[in-house]
């Protein structure tokens, strides 16, 4: 049972590169708010049922956290349309890894600026040159995609752009939601019914837009209605609970090393989508990307294990990475 922790966090790892690179393709031909309203209408309906079963007195603790619900909501939906229009026009594998980096760096800057959401922990020369890579990684992967050098054939310089610079705001994005809704737990609500409410302006942005547009029309059929939700639910809404009860089981260091694999995974998988080719750039940035979160990781393991008197020493913040969830 030791390694059930870590299994359910691989799983997560690697549902997300047949997520990137499957939804990535299914973009081309459907509306992804359409993909945004299935999923998480899905995700909100099985949770609040889980929630009804398990624990119905949460509904109750919600009620007294109304700021930290509508900052969760504000962000949740921010993120996953953000990241969802930059799987349409950027190489999945970069998506990933642009996404991923934000996290801790976004936590880093938090930290500095005193931000309470972040909160302090000690960190050394080390760990911030692990953090140097990633940022360097990001940079790289700018310059590659606008360059015309990644995995996916540069159409519009506009709109690569606008994926590329959408990819630090749902990074950032997720973090915080993140954070607002470790707030709530911390208050004694349970992850499933944190789950039923973080994406109800989601729902309800995605449910307009597709109304508007009458994008619908890519799931009017009973059978392409029904694949499309099993896809959401399987390549989506599961992995995410599998990576809530993960992470809960795993050490810290463990599930951010596996996580940093993620964007391995989702480059080798995209060489089987016949509009991607491989492209030796984007995967030296990716392993420099890796590379430098688990030398982060093991750093900040480290810092934690030293002496109270070397600790002190130090300043700023503990690294949380975030997820698409």
């Amino acid at each position: 049972m030791a390694l059930f922790g870590p299994l359910l966090v691989l799983i997560f790892a690697l549902s997300q590169s047949v997520r990137d690179v499957y939804f990535g393709s299914v973009f081309q031909h459907f509306d992804f708010f359409l993909i945004i309203l299935l999923a998480f209408s899905w995700s909100t309906v099985i949770f609040a049922a889980v929630t009804l079963i398990r624990a119905p007195s949460d509904f109750a603790k919600l009620r007294a956290q109304p700021r930290s619900i509508v900052m969760a909501n504000v962000t949740t939906a921010l993120a996953w349309t953000s990241f969802f229009f930059a799987l349409t026009h950027v190489d999945p594998a970069i998506c990933n890894t642009i996404h991923s980096a934000m996290g801790p760096l976004t936590v880093v800057v938090l930290g500095a600026r005193g931000v309470a959401l972040a909160k302090p922990r000690s960190i050394g020369r080390v760990e911030y040159a692990g953090y140097a890579g990633i940022a360097a990684s990001v940079a790289a992967l700018w310059w590659i995609v606008i360059g015309g050098y990644s995995g996916l054939a540069l159409t519009s310089i506009t709109a690569s752009v606008a994926g590329l610079a959408l990819l630090s705001v749902s990074g950032i994005s997720i973090t915080i939601s993140l954070l607002y809704c470790k707030r709530l737990q911390d208050c004694g609500i349970g992850a499933d019914a944190v789950t039923t409410v973080r994406y109800l302006l989601l729902i309800l942005l995605a449910g307009t837009v597709v109304l508007w547009r009458g994008s619908f029309d890519g799931a009017h059929t009973a059978g392409r209605f029904t694949s499309l939700s099993a896809a959401t639910i399987v390549l989506i809404v599961l992995p995410l609970y599998a990576f809530q009860l993960g992470i809960g089981r795993t050490t810290p260091l463990t599930a951010q090393v596996i996580r940093a694999l993620g964007p391995i995974f989702v480059f080798g998988l995209e060489q089987l989508d016949g509009r991607l080719y491989y492209s030796l750039p984007t995967l030296a940035c990716i392993l420099v990307y890796s590379a430098s979160v688990i030398v982060s990781n093991i750093a900040h393991g480290w810092s934690d294990e030293s002496p109270p008197s070397t600790v002190r020493r130090r300043t700023v913040q503990n690294q949380v990475a975030p997820q698409q969830s």
